[in-house]
């Protein structure tokens, strides 16, 4: 038998996949158990699954989380405050606004409000209101992004401008100019800094 040309033969990846029967499953447990070649290499070939997947591995959207929780019987899906999730574009505002709406005003009386609500060597995250456009700036030290929870404002990023709402999250690349322009009288989002 030619080994080399059976490991070849993507037999190892596709038992990895679960895509082989009993029998073919059964002949290549008895092949690394003779060839210590075979048992090597598949070895490798599950160790760069593994990797593969810890790669692509993303953390699913808040909303499925809220959709299992009302299945279980659960009327709404809130955050736990001590442990709040990177925030991203598939993020559902309304758990948000529910978990922190003793720190969001009616009608804000300060120009500007702010609030750390997750602090960590990933990610900080800040609740802010305010009443006034932010200059242009741009960071280098990590990755900010802005999510809209209520009010409107346009962000010009580079050269693109991006009209922002109540739901609507955007994460600036990093040495990037970049500035925010209100559009309603007042905005409360959560500003998230995630280090580089």
């Amino acid at each position: 038998m030619d080994i080399q040309a059976y490991i070849e033969s993507g037999v190892l990846e596709e038992y990895c996949l679960g895509h082989l029967n009993e029998e073919d499953q059964a002949y290549l447990i008895q092949l690394t158990m003779l060839y210590p070649e075979v048992k090597a290499e598949l070895n490798a070939v599950e160790l760069a699954f593994e990797k593969l997947a810890e790669l692509t591995a993303s953390e699913p959207p808040e909303s499925i989380k809220g959709n299992i929780m009302a299945a279980l019987g659960f009327d709404e899906f809130v955050l736990d405050a001590n442990n709040l999730p990177v925030l991203s574009h598939s993020t559902d505002p309304q758990p948000w606004l529910d978990t922190f709406a003793h720190f969001i005003p009616e009608e804000p009386t300060e120009d500007f409000l702010m609030h750390v609500i997750r602090q960590d060597n990933i990610v900080q995250q800040m609740l802010i209101t305010g009443n006034t456009d932010v200059p242009e700036e741009q960071h280098g030290e990590f990755y900010e992004s802005l999510f809209v929870l209520r009010g409107r404002c346009e962000c010009t990023i580079g050269n693109e401008l991006y009209k922002l709402g109540p739901g609507d999250f955007i994460e600036i690349p990093l040495h990037t100019p970049h500035d925010i322009k209100l559009v309603t009288p007042f905005v409360t989002a959560v500003l998230q800094y995630r280090f580089v």
